[in-house]
C-alpha cells in the first residue's frame, strides 16, 4: 500500500512537471519562432522601402542625381530612425525587435524590379552570392504566378510590394537559413534542457517522496495495526462467547436465542479473519507460499460444494473450465480468491437464473472469469464495489450474510500475486468479475 501510494504521489508530481516544462519550453519556442518572423517582415519592408529610393543609377537616391546635395536639419534624431544603435527599453519589442542600417547591411537578400506588365526590369544581387540574375528572374517568376504578396521559396521569404508610381512591382527575397538553423538549434537546446531537467526533477521527486508522504504513511500503518490488533483481542471473547453457548445448550437445550448468538458469532468471527487476511496483504505481512498448483482442480471443488446452496435458490451453475491449468501461487490465498468470488455470485444472483464459471489460459496468465445476473445492478462504476465495506444494497447484505470486505480481499490476493481484479455490467443486467494472475 506504501508503495502503491509512494508511486502515485511520484507519477502525478511527474505528470504535472511534465505538463510544465511542454508548457515552458513551448513557450520559448513559439515566442523565439514568432520573434524570428517578425523581425524577418520587418527586414523585408526596411528593404523594399529603401528600394523605392532607388533609380537605374543604382544607390544614389534621386535627390542626389542632380550633383547637388541636399540640406537637411540633422538636429532631430527622428530623422534617422533607423540608424541609430542605441535601443531604449521602452522602445524595444519583443515581438518586433527594432532594425536599424547594421541589421540591413548583415541581411543576406535580392530584389527583383518588375515593370506593370511583370517583365524583369532590374535585379539586385550584389548582397547575395549563390544567387545569379537568372536564377533572380526565375524566382521573381515563380511569386508572381503564385499569386500571394508574402511567402517562402526554398530557403527564402519573399514580399511583393507596388513601385511609387504604381507601374511596377518590386520582389524583396531574404535568405532565412540561417534563421531557420536558430529555430532548430534553440528547439534542439531547449530539448535538451528539458529532458535533463526532467531527469533531475524525477530524481529529487523519488528521493522526497518517502518524506512527502510519511504523515499519510503513517496513519495508514496506525490504522493497519489498529485492526490487527483488535482482530486479535476480539478473538478471546468470541471463543468465551461460543463456549458458553454451547455450555448452555448443555443444559437448557438449543432455543433461537443461543442459534442467534452462534450465527451472529460466527459471522464475527468470519468477518475478522477476512478483515485481518486484508491487513496483512496490505503490510506484506503475508505469509504466501508460491508453487505449481492446478487452477482448474481448485475452480472445479469449489464450484461443487457450492452447488447446495445454489439449489436452494433454483440456480444453476454452468462450468467452462480447461483441464490442467496451472499456475505459481499461494494454494490458501488462491483458494479463498475463488471462494470469495463464486460465494459473491451464489449470494447475489437472481433466484432460476444462472451462474457462468469460466477459467482458460492465456498469454501465460491464469484467467478466472465468474458471471451471474441481477435483477437491480449497482448504480455505481462496477470498480467502486471493491471499496472495503461498500454495500449496493444494505438490507440485502445483511439478508444473505455479505460483509462488503470480500472483494476487497479478492483484489489484494490477486495483487498479491502481480494479478488484477476487474469487474463489469453485460447486457439483460449481467455482472461479470475477471482474475488475471
Amino acid at each position: 500500500m506504501i508503495k502503491t501510494l509512494q508511486k502515485k504521489f511520484i507519477v502525478t508530481a511527474m505528470i504535472a512537471i511534465s505538463v510544465l516544462v511542454i508548457v515552458l519550453l513551448g513557450t520559448v519556442n513559439v515566442v523565439n519562432i514568432i520573434r524570428i518572423n517578425n523581425q524577418n517582415n520587418s527586414m523585408m519592408e526596411m528593404l523594399a522601402g529603401s528600394d523605392r529610393g532607388r533609380s537605374d543609377f543604382g544607390d544614389i537616391p534621386p535627390e542626389f542625381q542632380d550633383g547637388e546635395i541636399p540640406e537637411n536639419d540633422f538636429s532631430d534624431e527622428n530623422d534617422f530612425p533607423m540608424s541609430d544603435n542605441r535601443m531604449d527599453n521602452d522602445r524595444f519589442k519583443l515581438f518586433n525587435p527594432i532594425l536599424n542600417e547594421n541589421d540591413k547591411l548583415a541581411a543576406v537578400y535580392f530584389l527583383v524590379r518588375l515593370d506593370e506588365n511583370d517583365n524583369v526590369i532590374f535585379t539586385d544581387i550584389k548582397h547575395i552570392s549563390s544567387v545569379d540574375e537568372e536564377a533572380a528572374s526565375s524566382y521573381a517568376k515563380d511569386v508572381i504566378d503564385s499569386g500571394k504578396k508574402r511567402g517562402r521559396t526554398d530557403s527564402y521569404r519573399y514580399l511583393v510590394t507596388d513601385s511609387p508610381d504604381g507601374n511596377g512591382r518590386t520582389i524583396v527575397f531574404l535568405d532565412v537559413h540561417t534563421h531557420r538553423q536558430s529555430i532548430l538549434a534553440v528547439a534542439i537546446a531547449s530539448l535538451g534542457i528539458g529532458i535533463l531537467g526532467w531527469v533531475l526533477m524525477l530524481l529529487l521527486i523519488i528521493a522526497l517522496s518517502k518524506k512527502a508522504i510519511r504523515p499519510i504513511a503513517e496513519n495508514i500503518e496506525r490504522q493497519k495495526q489498529f485492526i490487527t490488533d483488535a482482530g486479535h483481542e476480539i478473538k478471546t471473547p468470541l471463543a468465551i462467547i461460543l463456549a458458553n453457548t454451547d455450555a448452555m445448550e448443555l443444559h437448557n437445550g438449543e432455543n433461537k436465542w443461543s442459534k442467534n448468538i452462534r450465527k451472529q458469532t460466527s459471522r464475527l468471527s468470519e468477518l475478522m479473519q477476512r478483515m485481518l487476511s486484508l491487513a496483512k496483504m496490505d503490510e506484506g505481512t503475508a505469509n504466501l507460499k508460491f508453487e505449481e498448483l492446478n487452477i482448474s482442480k481448485i475452480v472445479n471443488e469449489l464450484a461443487s460444494s457450492f452447488k447446495e446452496p445454489a439449489n436452494k435458490k433454483n440456480i444453476k451453475i454452468e462450468k467452462e473450465i480447461t483441464e490442467d491449468v496451472v499456475c505459481k501461487a499461494d494454494k490458501e490465498s488462491i483458494t479463498q480468491l475463488v471462494n470469495i468470488m463464486i460465494d459473491n455470485a451464489v449470494k447475489y444472483a437472481d433466484e432460476d437464473s444462472v451462474i457462468n464459471i469460466k477459467l482458460k489460459k492465456t498469454d501465460k496468465k491464469m484467467k478466472l472469469s465468474i458471471a451471474n445476473k441481477c435483477s437491480n445492478l449497482p448504480d455505481i462504476p462496477p470498480e467502486k464495489m471493491f471499496d472495503r465495506f461498500y454495500r449496493g444494497d444494505s438490507a440485502r447484505t445483511q439478508k444473505s450474510g455479505g460483509f462488503g470486505i470480500g472483494l476487497s480481499v479478492a483484489q489484494a490476493v490477486a495483487e498479491a500475486h502481480k494479478g488484477h481484479i476487474s469487474a463489469s455490467y453485460k447486457d439483460d443486467n449481467i455482472i461479470s468479475f475477471v482474475v488475471e494472475i
